[in-house]
Parts: C-alpha cells; structure tokens; sequence
C-alpha cells in the first residue's frame, strides 16, 4: 500500500488543543501558526500541561482572522489574532531556552487565569524571536515546541499500541485512536507500524522533510484531551517495549529540508 498524508495538525499554543487542516504552510520553525504562542507563569517560565492537565479542555480551532479558543467544558470562548505585533518584548524559558516574546492584553491573561485556576500569562513568538534546535541532532530553529519543527508518527503505529493496550484493558476505558494525545504535525497512513524509527527522510509531495530524533513521550500522553483527567495509558504499555536509554520513545522529530506546502492525500516516498 502506498503511504500518503492522513492527516495534518496545528497547535496555534503550545500544549494547548490542535486542529486538523488539509493543507499546510511549510516554514523554517514549523507549520505556519504552529505553537507560536505560550502561556508562562509569572516568572516567565513555560506552562504545559504537565504541570496543568486541564489545559487540555482548552482548543482551538481557526476563524477568519486567526483563532478560536474553547473551553469544552463549558463553551467559553475567546477570541486571538495569529500574531501580535506589538507589546514591550522580554524575556520567557521554554526548556533549557530562552526566546524573546510579545505579552497578550490583560483581558486575555486574565481569562487563562480563570480558566485554568492558575496564575499565568499568555506570550508570543515574533518572527524576529531565533530559538535553535538541539545541534546535536540538527542545525536550524524551531517555534516554541519542546525541541524541534516537525512531529512525524505513522497511523499504524497508533493502531499497533492500540491493539497492545486492548489486550490487557479488561475494563475497556481505552478509546482507540487517541492521535491528538501524542500532538504530531504529520500523520502517515499506509506501511508497517514503527516504519517511521528507521527513516531519515521524506518526500511529502515536493517536500523534503529529515527525520533527526525519536520523540520521548511524558505524562501528556496519558492526559485526556476532553476531560484533562490522567491514567496510566498509553505510557504503561508504552514502557513495555518501547523503552530505550530510559525513555519512552513514539513518533520522529523532523526538520524541513525543502518545500513550500503540504497536503493531505500526498505521496510519502523515502
């Protein structure tokens, strides 16, 4: 079976709900809109939902002059621009980094607050903001993603630990198909499950794309993405047999070699 795009995902903040799109805009930090914003605290550190689960009730979707944030808990709703342009710059950590960033308005940081019951700010990443990936691995900057642009996974390898979670679910609150908890900017259909630990690089249509590192997963995975409720899926399994040097590994990071766009449906050839 050929391999093609199944699907393309955009995170507009960080650790924040996504949303599928049928095309996407290639940049030299990610997808264009992708993670270019962050909630920090009120030292200016990054916020995920590591430290605040329910930021997973909190998604986004697009509008027409930028995006909707939802909480689906309730349907409050408030409304962001793609980028600001305006606001003193300074200072804000993502890991080991530290980026310059545009503050939100107040009305905006306070409706986070309320929402998520934490003190935090929302920030923005100007195009002018240069933050480099690890050069161990690669040369290049990404958006304010944990490490890298691109995040790669293959669908068989979702439907793989599936299978491998259902076989010991004797209660069955596992539900198939948990994509949006791993967060992946490019899904592939088609192939063998894990094919995506191998590759070095892609072609996605006329994109080049160089896959560098797998990807180690934390306790997001085993965050539910409606309720921002924890288990013990998928890591549990995960740890079974896909351990290496300590860490749980699942999905490719990727960089983009060449290319302006891609789209679902896409040929994926190595």
């Amino acid at each position: 079976m050929a391999l093609t795009v199944a699907s393309l995902h955009i995170y507009p903040i960080k650790s924040l709900g996504g949303f599928a799109v049928e095309e996407a805009h290639i940049t030299d930090r990610g997808f264009a809109h992708d993670r270019r914003w962050m909630l920090v605290t009120g030292d200016n550190v990054f916020i995920t939902q590591r430290e605040v689960p329910v930021m997973a009730c909190l998604h986004c979707s697009p509008n027409k002059d930028g995006f909707l944030i939802t909480d689906i808990r309730d349907g409050g709703s408030i409304d962001l621009p793609w980028a600001i342009t305006e606001g003193e710059e300074h200072r804000a950590s993502v890991w080991s980094d530290t980026v310059h960033v545009l503050p939100a308005p107040a009305k905006v940081n306070a409706w986070f607050a309320q929402r998520l019951g934490v003190p935090c700010r929302l920030v923005f990443m100007p195009d002018s903001a240069q933050r480099a990936v690890d050069s161990t691995y690669a040369s290049g900057i990404t958006s304010l993603s944990d490490g890298f642009p691109y995040l790669i996974l293959s669908r068989a390898s979702l439907q793989d630990l599936d299978q491998r979670i259902s076989a010991n679910d004797v209660m069955g609150t596992w539900v198939h198909g948990h994509m949006e908890r791993f967060r992946p900017n490019i899904v592939i259909a088609g192939g063998e499950a894990y094919q995506e630990d191998a590759w070095k690089g892609i072609t996605i249509g006329i994109a080049r794309f160089s896959l560098v590192k797998p990807c180690l997963r934390c306790t997001i995975t085993t965050t539910d993405q409606r309720t921002g409720e924890r288990g013990k899926e998928p890591l549990r399994t995960l740890a079974t047999y896909r351990t290496h040097n300590n860490g749980v590994r699942f999905g490719m990071n990727a960089m983009a070699v060449s290319g302006d766009v891609v789209r679902v449906g896409d040929l994926v050839s190595r």
